[in-house]
């Protein structure tokens, strides 16, 4: 039996797949056609994974006019049904991915950008281990400006930050209770919630998982519960880097391992250091952060985040258990030995950002690469190499490295830099508010 056979409760059905911003593009279908979809798939413009935040075509972009905007074919992922439970009708989602008529798996896919790297691992016989951090501001959007929801319990507003705080949890104990039975149904591994720096603001871990594919799904999956479930409680919620200019913005960490086949942390010895293989990795990641700074940053409120005693790195460095550094190896077992990269805000497409983060890993572990020391102390203190402060920077800086064209193919780097320069140029056009707008519950 099919996983609609076995809930015969879904009137309706959603297909889509991830764009280059991490938008869902696709279709509702009606019950009667789901079985079809499931064997068939369904067909859209490869030009819809590459449009701009707004929804609209990339100007001159080889994949519309110049080509007659073809078609690509769109089948399901191994993911399969997903119930979306902050819909009020019983409804299912279908993720896909995009392949060209003959089968080939469409370049331009973020997606298939990160099954690429993961076959690369495989060829070596390695798999990474990968686990996600999600950050979130909690916001009353009903006015001008946003501002920290009233607490359901109470009916007040509670303003200022509180790190770890049980009360700023429990006072909204609703939203959390119907956002861990949501994530128990859709199957996401949602870990502990905590409050963090921020006015309102959570972070929820996600289970490390030896599946990046999986893993990405996880946290795309997530970002569209927690908006659309937020809403149903009479509030927004906000992955955007920086909502707030007075408090801290929204990260998305990823810790990652690398197993063997028969399961052995090969970055896990029985030292204080850690393995070559560890060492390899975090040299990959120091590498490929000036250039991947536009995965890790994509929007125009993403540079707002990387400013200095912000909680979010600006230089690139690395550290042991040191929140200040961009790379970060975690305390606690030696056998849990790992990278903790911290650069990416909550607004990046989870498939880029963990294709950009594994493959720069891959390539110190290719290229045998040393990351140097590591840093002690303050990292904003330090004289240290810079992550682009402005979206223009790091547009260009990807568009020219040759990094990102080893871990990503020319297709999909040249139509996210095409992207990237219309979105900012009508960007510089919009007032605060206009930006606020944009960003507070797309992205």
């Amino acid at each position: 039996m099919s996983w609609l056979d076995n809930h015969p409760e879904v009137r309706n059905v959603r297909c889509g797949a991830a764009d280059l911003n991490g938008q869902a593009r696709g279709k509702r279908v009606p019950i009667r056609f789901a079985k079809k979809l499931e064997v068939e798939g369904t067909r859209f413009p490869l030009s819809v994974l590459n449009l701009d935040i707004w929804g609209e075509d990339v100007e001159d972009s080889p994949l519309v006019f110049e080509t007659g905007d073809p078609d690509g074919v769109l089948l399901p992922t191994e993911r399969g049904y997903v119930p979306m439970p902050w819909l009020k009708t019983p409804s299912a989602l279908l993720p896909l991915w995009m392949s060209y008529e003959d089968g080939t798996p469409f370049p331009g896919d973020p997606r298939h950008a990160l099954r690429a790297v993961l076959d690369r691992y495989t060829a070596r016989g390695l798999t990474p281990v990968v686990a996600t951090e999600m950050e979130f501001y909690l916001v009353d959007d009903s006015g001008d400006g946003i501002r920290q929801p009233k607490s359901p319990r109470s009916g007040k507003r509670r303003p200022g930050a509180e790190i770890l705080s049980l009360r700023a949890l429990d006072a909204f104990d609703s939203f959390f209770n119907d956002l861990y039975d949501a994530c128990d149904a859709m199957d996401i591994p949602a870990e502990a919630a905590i409050s963090e720096v921020g006015m309102g603001q959570f972070e929820v871990n996600i289970e490390h998982v030896p599946d990046a594919l999986m893993a990405a799904d996880n946290a795309w999956l997530f970002k569209m519960l927690v908006r659309g479930l937020a809403r149903n409680h009479g509030m927004a919620a906000s992955f955007m880097a920086r909502p707030y200019e007075e408090y801290a913005g929204n990260g998305l960490h990823t810790h990652f391992s690398v197993i063997d086949r028969d399961g052995n942390n090969l970055m896990a010895n029985d030292t204080f250091e850690g393995t070559r293989m560890l060492h390899n990795a975090i040299a990959g990641c120091l590498y490929g952060i000036p250039d991947l700074a536009l995965i890790f940053a994509p929007h125009g409120n993403s540079y707002d985040r990387l400013v200095p005693d912000s909680h979010a790195p600006t230089g690139v460095c690395w550290a042991y258990d040191n929140r200040t550094a961009s790379i970060r190896v975690p305390g606690g077992s030696l056998k849990a030995r790992r990278v903790e990269h911290r650069v990416a805000g909550g607004d990046v497409n989870p498939y880029l950002f963990l294709a950009a983060v594994l493959g720069s890993a891959l390539i110190g572990i290719e290229d045998d690469m040393d990351p140097g020391p590591p840093i002690s102390g303050n990292a904003y203190d330090l004289d240290l190499p810079q992550i682009p402060d402005t979206w223009v920077a790091a547009i260009d800086r990807f568009d020219n490295s040759p990094i990102a064209r080893r871990i990503f193919s020319d297709v999909l780097v040249d139509n996210l830099v095409m992207t990237k320069r219309q979105e900012a140029r009508y960007f510089e056009e919009l007032t605060a508010e206009e930006q606020l707008e944009l960003y507070l519950d797309t992205v």
